[in-house]
């Protein structure tokens, strides 16, 4: 059964041109939990484990299971896409005749709406960096910057390659969901960045090199961001610098790296950017996701004219 996943997911990456991040996440779902549920329910009939012998009935019995072991809408219906999509690529291929997961209803999901923080508290914690002078700080000190002056989502940022900072434009080269390519302006990033490179990521490179003859040399190394072995900084290596920083800012709430992004497009909106453009910056195949940050704008200009305007709190 698994043999018809990899066919599926090879369909994404090369047809589809998914990104390595995005097929990772349907490779989980689908291995972890439908194949393991699929076997499970059809060994019980006992008939051979096959998708054909996989019915409606098994769905909702799949999709049931997800509910009792506490996942949440969202991830819920995650899954439940997932499976869709596999199920329509196995019925076009004509690997199945009939699709186990037509006229069944994915999870409802109410749309949460992003959580930025204010410009005085990026400013606070884009300082924190600056409090030290470690090799490693000076690349925080940039990440951080970079990734606020830019709105890129965290495995953009730690997918750049040095080639993609084009400083002559003040600009990054980014590729997205679908690989899509897109510039961005980081003029208030570039200081912070080319003393990165100048100063501390040619260290890390050497470290690599003294700490194994078979590490990569400064110039095989394409990597932008490096942890201290000289290998590139992965997602998660990012997420726990960055609480590392939240925390010692005192900011009083959960911080994610799409809280940055977030901060971005609502601070881009209000200081007067249009819809279009901030689309452009952070990828949005579809306008309306970028919408939602508009919402959050004009809560903002909402409260401030409550505050201020002196007729706000009257009636009649």
């Amino acid at each position: 059964m698994k043999e018809e996943i990899e066919r599926f997911l090879t369909y994404l990456s090369v047809e589809k041109g998914f990104a390595e991040n995005t097929i990772t996440a349907y490779r989980n779902d689908l291995y972890h939990d439908l194949t393991t549920f699929a076997e499970q329910a059809i060994n019980q009939r006992g008939t051979i484990p096959t998708w054909a012998n996989f019915n409606r009935q098994d769905m909702l019995g799949y999709m049931l299971s997800l509910k009792e072991r506490g996942y949440t809408a969202t991830t819920q219906a995650r899954k439940v896409a997932a499976s869709k999509s596999f199920f329509n690529f196995m019925v076009v291929e004509g690997i199945l005749k009939e699709n186990p997961t037509e006229n069944v209803d994915s999870p409802k999901v109410g749309r949460s709406l992003p959580k930025p923080i204010s410009i005085s508290l990026v400013r606070s914690l884009l300082e924190q960096p600056a409090k030290s002078t470690t090799l490693e700080a000076k690349r925080d000190k940039a990440m951080l910057r970079l990734l606020y002056a830019s709105g890129m989502r965290v495995s953009e940022l730690v997918s750049l390659n040095l080639d993609d900072i084009i400083k002559d434009d003040g600009c990054v080269r980014c590729f997205g969901k679908g690989n899509k390519e897109r510039l961005i302006p980081i003029v208030p990033a570039m200081l912070a960045i080319q003393e990165y490179i100048e100063e501390a990521r040619l260290q890390f490179v050497r470290n690599a090199e003294r700490l194994s003859p078979r590490a990569k040399s400064f110039d095989e190394e394409k990597a932008l961001f490096l942890n201290r072995r000289g290998e590139r900084l992965t997602r998660q290596g990012f997420w726990q610098i960055l609480k590392g920083y939240a925390k010692s800012a005192e900011l009083g709430r959960e911080i994610t790296p799409h809280t940055l992004r977030h901060s971005f497009a609502t601070h881009m909106l209000s200081g007067g950017a249009d819809l279009r453009s901030v689309q452009e910056l952070l990828g949005h195949a579809n306008i309306s996701t970028t919408q939602v940050y508009t919402h959050l704008t004009m809560e903002h200009v909402r409260r401030a004219y409550d505050k201020a305007h002196p007729r706000a709190k009257l009636t009649g």
